[in-house]
């Protein structure tokens, strides 16, 4: 039997089929242990499935029996407030459902290490959910194989995707819009803008929500400081802005970057919000009990957790129609870190 040239790819149950000139009803009954199957059939798929490298879906294989009450959640982070708290409601829904939960790190965005990450989860058996805020959650959903149930926690879509895409979200756009109205309400002219990185090359929901409040207003718009995820970054950031005197009300894409603004406002003797205004993005644990406490977005992250598991949920019992959908609109908490400008007061 000659197969050279399958193994270029994946081989499929399809290609399996084709190799050992059998329907791929017989291969599944062959994988799946099936007793209707003569006994030089069987050796024939089997020298197939070994010459090929195919590997059967676990995942399909649970489904199909009945026994699959597992979910693995492919990440590249589980430290940060939004993914841990997104992963903290997983868990709860999947404990709730009698469901078992499993996490796959993902370690880089590089195409094979990816690939490789996803291929492990699939075969392990169970629903996934990809957490899809960076390149390598991004890439990793792209790469789940069809006929795996999954679901994508992403980035608040330019436009609501249309079709079957069972993806979740919380409305960024807007949160950016009123935590930058809320600014420009105090009397600032224009609100400044420290960015977390986008998941892809276009404009993120949190900028494009900052941006169209700037337009609406008329107001100037400043070029974004890009940052990173963490407060060294905000504190890069914020030397830059710090410098600036024209600067008096800054959003951040996130409370870490808005924890490391403050400091570099506080090292060049300006106050908050006397001198500046800060605003930060998420409303982490710490963001009530700095000095001053900060103003900030509060994001639903748990219950983002909750409602991917039970699309996911839906998806696995077939007892749900599958929808792309936002989850909530986030909430701004205004506290004492966001003021008038010293000219307006």
């Amino acid at each position: 039997m000659n197969v050279t040239g399958h193994t270029s790819r994946t081989a499929s149950i399809r290609d399996v089929a084709a190799a050992a000139n059998v329907s791929y009803q017989t291969v599944s009954r062959v994988i799946n242990g099936h007793p209707s199957v003569k006994p030089s059939t069987r050796e024939r798929v089997l020298a197939a499935i070994e010459e090929l490298g195919f590997r059967r879906s676990a995942t399909a294989h649970a489904l199909a029996s009945g026994r699959s009450r597992s979910v693995t959640v492919l990440t590249a982070n589980i430290t940060h407030h939004g993914y841990a708290n997104i992963l903290q409601g997983i868990e709860e829904a999947a404990r709730s459902a009698s469901y078992t939960m499993a996490i796959g790190v993902l370690e880089s965005a590089d195409e094979t290490a990816v690939r490789a990450d996803v291929q492990r989860a699939a075969d392990a058996g169970g629903g996934l959910i990809v957490i899809a805020y960076d390149p390598a959650g991004v890439r990793a959903l792209q790469e789940v194989p069809a006929g795996i149930p999954v679901v994508g926690v992403v980035e608040t879509p330019a436009r609501t995707p249309g079709g079957d895409l069972p993806w979740v979200w919380t409305d960024d756009r807007v949160a950016a819009y009123e935590a930058t109205r809320h600014l420009l309400s105090l009397g600032h002219e224009t609100v400044h803008y420290v960015a977390i990185p986008s998941s892809t090359r276009r404009t993120a929901a949190r900028t494009a929500g900052w941006r169209a409040a700037l337009r609406e207003a008329g107001a100037t718009e400043p070029r974004p400081v890009q940052g990173t995820w963490g407060p060294a970054g905000g504190h890069t950031a914020g030397r830059k802005l710090a410098a600036d005197p024209s600067v008096t009300a800054i959003l951040c894409g996130n409370d870490d970057l808005a924890l490391g603004v403050m400091r570099a406002l506080h090292e060049a003797g300006r106050g908050i919000p006397g001198d500046v205004s800060v605003v930060g993005f998420d409303d982490a644990p710490h963001a009530a009990y700095l000095t001053p406490s900060l103003t900030s977005v509060r994001q639903d992250f748990t219950g983002l957790g909750r409602a991917a598991f039970g699309l996911l949920h839906g998806v696995v019992e077939q007892s749900a129609p599958v929808a792309p959908h936002p989850v909530s609109v986030p909430e701004l908490v205004v506290r004492e870190s966001s003021g008038p400008p010293q000219s307006a007061a």
